[in-house]
């Protein structure tokens, strides 16, 4: 038969190399949570490589609605300066006045479109 003192023994050495297997364990294992961790941040967090990636499709997409508006920018100041006094673009002056005294020459055609569907 077993004695009870020796069991006890027995399960005590267990309990305490199990123990200090633990205790040894547990600066490995917190270091690679926290590396885990960073990690993690570092690929999915508010700064990460996705929200990077994401970040340059918004700078794209801003660039070229920059680019478009000064494009636009640029053919209304080249409109404007034709009106100027100093070099007065004929045609477009006399678009100009046709559009605000809305009125056409004699021998042309119009062609009418809705409002939505401006020209200019």
């Amino acid at each position: 038969m077993y004695d009870v003192d020796e069991v006890v023994t027995e399960r005590r050495g267990a309990l305490a190399a199990i123990g200090r297997w633990a205790r040894s364990a547990m600066l490995p294992v917190l270091f690679l949570a926290c590396c885990g961790y960073f990690a993690w941040h570092a690929v999915h967090g508010e700064r990460g490589l996705v929200a990077m990636e994401q970040r340059e499709r918004d700078i794209a997409e801003a660039t070229a609605d920059r680019n478009r508006a000064m494009a636009e920018l640029a053919a209304m100041e080249r409109r404007v300066n034709g009106l100027r006094g100093e070099r007065l673009d004929r045609d477009q002056l006399e678009e100009r006045a046709r559009q605000l005294l809305n009125m056409v020459g004699q021998h042309e055609i119009v062609v009418p479109y809705g409002a939505d569907r401006r020209l200019f």
